[in-house]
């Protein structure tokens, strides 16, 4: 109620200052920037939000092997790298307290196309991206479901400029090799390009080899001055294995590379990826009546995987219980058969004016979600002997699960700017989702599904204190329905321990924010400063009765899922850039980050011997959220000693975190330095080349990538928890590349 009565006041505000300055004639045109579409419109100036844009070219020039090497010069991102390139974006310390397959809170969008892969990571290709828009605070005003700290809008690569042929090649350490083609062309009204490349490599850790391989490319027809058709495609194949989880500190120092990971192997193992994404779009101005883009898509991911290395019990053929799987390194209980596909149609209008401008949308999807499980070895469920009713035994080949989640979404946005002022310019955004949540069970005829409407909104405000100076503010929401799995827990699994709870319902964000931007001058040095405070409110967000990742089997209460979760992010996002052109210029990003819960109340610690052990209940609410360090901040120097030559230092710095809910578990802060230097010239041929090599972790820096805890682990079991206890990916220390690049 609170809510609307905001955005109702809001709207009686527009209306009145329009009412008041159209007799003044001080409203010059006004643009809408915003799309869930193409970014062909794109611009900072005048937006109400705090958002960050890379450019292809940065991209290009960082020669990251994963997305978290370009992110990190973005304040506010949190993103968890496990091991190869798979990235989970995370911002604003949304979503860290959960590791597993959840969403990241985060829409990840690409030409348009909504990406959600399984495990709520992503994987793209680095070498076809045109810019990087992340906008920060709830997103799904414009994006939908799951938008709940922002959006990351990625544009691959497209136009004129493509023309030509590329080849590059790389290598590195860890027997790390990859090569790329690309060809272009520019033509009367067509324009395209297609590219192919592979990688490969060993990895630094213990069965963690892994191998891509990307074709993709454009088309793009002028149908006339005023009109055109864009039909792009990827396709990928990527196969992966182990993430290099090692059990406790201990471990971590002695066996970093996991070859013996005993009781802190990795829950899934072996992956190999089919991603397919097709998209047409279709662009036609109107001149004074407006523009229109329409655009439809489809995106498959088709992943093979095993998983259940931790929680039951090994067998033999004559039901001999061998112990718990975890004490086994190459044995899983399950392979996996994942066939996602997500297909959908977008219609934006958009219509620019001289006091105000409007853009209406539509959007319509339809996800499915497929998932075959097959037994891969003998194993129960309890330690206890097998029994045909509570501790089956169940046997290789064996078919345990054949279900699909799906997922219908029929949406209506829009978004209204209103120049009230030469200065003040407002901004209303509204979108209404209709959802529908199905889950059919193949094995067990069971079908399941409801329904939710959910609205989402944004009004913000952007103030012009001169053409170089700007404040701008915004109240935004974000929202995520619950999974099938969380409404029907006890219908889908009637032997397990949780039990249904229909009642459930979306989760909602409330980011508040007001920042700066300024383009000035400090010692005759250009400047450009973005900087920004938000507070980002979660008072519903859905948690297991026990809490997360925790049980409450052997207690008096029912466990569920329910909508008992509550934190509160708050902080201070500083971006500063210079020129790049410059012989020297640097820029900083700087995240200072408080995020705590100001709900968890009802977190179970399972300690003891898996067969028997012990829940002790505890109180973690005004924690801190695990795994969000309060001050993170990235620095890139940059030196050109000649212009086609540039040498760039980058330093990434962050204070200690909390591995656990609990706040027991405490990981000091660490500093990190890279260093690359490139250089580029063309032959008298006209042809271009470009040579790179870059030092990852310069000074072979020991630290964790990634540290999580939630319970006596499976490894010891030792009645204590304590950093022992965490699984944890160590760093691999100095990694070296160098690669060439000719274009002509």
């Amino acid at each position: 109620m609170k809510r609307q009565k905001v955005f109702v006041l809001g709207v009686i505000t527009l209306a009145i200052s329009q009412a008041a300055y159209a007799e003044m004639g001080m409203l010059p045109e006004v643009s809408v920037t915003s799309t869930t579409i193409d970014d062909r419109f794109d611009s900072k100036r005048g937006e109400p939000s705090n958002t960050n844009i890379i450019s292809g070219k940065k991209v290009d020039d960082e020669h990251g092997k994963n997305l978290l090497d370009v992110l990190e010069s973005i304040p506010g991102v949190t993103a968890e790298l496990q091991s190869g390139d798979s990235i989970k974006i995370m911002l604003r310390g949304v979503e860290n307290q959960r590791y597993m397959g959840e969403k990241p809170g985060v829409a990840i969008v690409i030409d348009g196309v909504p990406v959600n892969e399984r495990t709520g990571r992503v994987n793209v290709d680095l070498d076809n991206i045109e810019s990087i828009k992340v906008i920060k605070g709830g997103a799904s005003y414009l994006y939908g479901e799951d938008a709940l700290s922002g959006a990351v809008v990625i544009t691959t690569k497209r136009g004129a400029k493509m023309a030509g042929f590329t080849a590059s090649a790389e290598t590195g350490n860890f027997q790390y090799h990859k090569g790329l083609m690309r060809a272009g062309f520019s033509k009367n009204d067509w324009i395209g390009h297609i590219q192919t490349s592979t990688a490969k490599a060993l990895d630094y850790y213990y069965q963690g080899n892994y191998y891509r391989h990307y074709t993709d490319g454009k088309l793009q027809y002028l149908v006339d001055g005023t009109s055109d058709v864009t039909f792009g495609f990827e396709s990928s194949k990527r196969n992966k294995d182990s993430h290099g989880t090692v059990r406790g500190a201990a471990n971590a120092l002695l066996d970093p590379k996991s070859f013996n990971s005993l009781g802190a192997k990795d829950y899934a193992r072996k992956y190999d990826v089919g991603l397919n994404k097709l998209y047409l779009t279709y662009a036609k101005d109107f001149e004074s009546m407006g523009n229109l883009m329409l655009n439809t898509y489809s995106y498959a991911d088709h992943t093979n995987f095993w998983q259940g290395g931790a929680g039951v019990f090994l067998r033999n053929a004559a039901k001999t219980n061998l112990g718990s799987i975890g004490n086994f390194n190459d044995a899983f209980s399950t392979g996996v058969d994942q066939n996602q596909v997500q297909r959908g149609a977008k219609a934006e209008w958009r219509k620019d004016g001289e006091r105000n401008a409007f853009m209406a949308g539509l959007d319509t999807r339809r996800d499915n979600d497929r998932q075959k499980q097959t037994a891969l070895t003998y194993y129960s469920a309890k330690a206890t002997p097998t029994n045909t009713t509570t501790n089956l035994l169940i046997a290789p080949g064996q078919i345990t699960g054949d279900f699909v989640n799906r997922i219908n979404t029929n949406a209506l946005y829009g978004e209204g700017k209103f120049k009230v002022a030469d200065p003040l310019t407002l901004t209303l955004n509204v979108r209404h989702d209709d959802l529908k949540i199905g889950y059919e069970d193949y094995l067990n005829r069971l079908n399941l599904g409801t329904k939710f409407k959910v609205w989402s909104e944004r009004l913000g405000a952007n103030y012009s204190l001169s053409p170089t100076h700007e404040l701008y503010g915004n109240l935004s929401t974000g929202f995520r329905t619950p999974t099938a799995q969380q409404l029907y827990a006890g219908s889908i699994t009637p032997t397990g321990a949780v039990a249904s709870n229909p009642n459930l319902k979306p989760e909602h964000s409330l980011n508040q924010e007001i920042g700066l931007r300024s383009k000035t001058e400090w010692l005759e040095v250009p400047l450009d400063i973005d900087v920004a405070l938000f507070q980002l409110d979660r008072k519903d967000f859905i948690l297991n009765q026990g809490g997360q990742y925790s049980k409450i089997n052997g207690t008096a209460l029912t466990d569920m899922w329910q909508n008992v979760g509550g934190v509160r992010n708050r902080g201070l996002e500083l971006a500063l850039k210079t020129n790049a052109s410059q012989t020297w210029s640097g820029d900083v990003a700087y995240t200072y980050l408080d995020a705590r819960f100001t709900r968890n109340d009802s977190f179970y610690l399972q300690t003891g011997p898996m067969a028997g052990p012990t829940y002790t209940k505890y109180n973690a609410t005004g924690n801190v959220v695990p795994r969000t360090p309060r001050h993170k901040l990235n620095f890139a120097g940059r030196y050109r000693p000649m212009e086609k030559m540039t040498v760039t230092a980058e330093v990434n710095t962050q204070s200690g975190l909390y591995a656990d809910e609990l706040n027991w578990i405490w990981v000091g802060g660490r500093t990190v330095t890279n260093l690359m230097a490139s250089y580029e010239f063309k032959s008298d041929t006209n042809t271009k080349w470009s040579l790179f090599a870059r030092a990852d972790n310069l000074f072979n820096r020991f630290y964790y990538s990634t540290i999580r805890a939630s319970s006596d682990s499976s490894g010891n079991q030792d009645g204590k928890f304590n950093i022992e206890d965490a699984s944890i990916v160590v760093n691999p220390g100095r990694v070296l590349t160098a690669g060439l690049t000719v274009n002509f």
